[in-house]
């Protein structure tokens, strides 16, 4: 196990720790005093801040041209969280984030669901277009990764919903690793050092196993909402490595669209019922 991977099973460690003296506390009187209980939470901030600095650092002294693949879906499309207006694009380069793209489906004839204020609170997946779409290989490759057996839960596109997410949910599920982050995955090994995941797959979805070699183009599996996700979306990267805690982001462009922007409406691959 490499120094970072240790490293980051510590960080999750001593915030295990923190939370669950903090909840016994609650009920028995801890043998120890009171400031010594915030031990573990400094020392965890402290560690996750020198995880955050050296994945910088590490991503700035391999720097590698951005890749061109294929496109993951077809149809009409829209760009969250793109590396072509920052990077890292979803404010860390951990888990391999650093270019990183958030895209949504946009149905004309079935427009995706507003952001609530209030109400309502939640929604179910299958209100948005985007649950249930194929995603597709972006290049010829080996899967080495893929599981679908965690559930697609309801929307957090309200504001009640998504102060639960940032506050309670993200951190449990921090805590829990890096694929309970993800939610359903797959990893594929586009050769050459470069790998390509991608997260928040609906549940039973998979077409492919790992070992399995897969051919541009073809279907893997769909887009769902597992993990740490508002709503249903495709998140797509390009890694270094297989492996979420170590691996460092590849830039990507992908082929005939380059790397749409935030709030950028693409059209990828040809399907009647869409129009450039």
């Amino acid at each position: 196990m490499s120094a970072r991977k240790l490293a980051v099973a510590l960080h999750r460690l001593l915030w295990l720790v923190f939370v669950v003296q903090a909840v016994a506390s609650v009920f028995v009187e801890p043998p120890y005093p009171y400031w010594a209980g915030w031990l573990p939470a400094i020392a965890a901030a402290a560690l996750g801040i020198t995880l955050a600095r050296t994945a910088g650092k590490r991503v700035a002294a391999a720097p590698r041209a951005a890749l061109e693949v294929d496109p993951p879906v077809t149809g009409r499309w829209s760009a969250l969280n793109s590396p072509a207006d920052r990077t890292p694009s979803h404010g860390t380069h951990q888990l391999g984030q650093t270019y990183a793209i958030d895209i949504v489906e946009e149905d004309p004839a079935r427009p995706r669901p507003s952001f609530a204020w209030l109400w309502p609170v939640v929604r179910r997946s299958e209100d948005f277009p985007a649950f249930g779409a194929p995603l597709l290989a972006v290049a010829d490759a080996t899967v080495v990764h893929a599981e679908d057996g965690q559930r697609d839960h309801l929307s957090r596109n309200s504001l009640p919903a998504v102060i639960y997410l940032m506050l309670v949910e993200s951190a449990v599920r921090s805590l829990a690793g890096a694929r309970r982050v993800t939610g359903n995955h797959l990893v594929l090994d586009l050769g050459d050092g470069t790998y390509a995941m991608y997260a928040h797959l609906k549940r039973g979805s998979l077409a492919v196993r790992t070992g399995d070699r897969v051919v541009a183009g073809q279907e893997l599996a769909r887009c769902g909402n597992s993990g740490n996700s508002t709503e249903p979306h495709v998140h797509f990267q390009l890694m270094d490595g297989p492996d979420l805690d170590t691996a460092r982001g590849v830039p990507f462009t992908w082929r005939g669209l380059g790397v749409p922007g935030n709030g950028e409406t693409f059209v990828a691959g040809w399907d009647s019922a869409y129009s450039a």
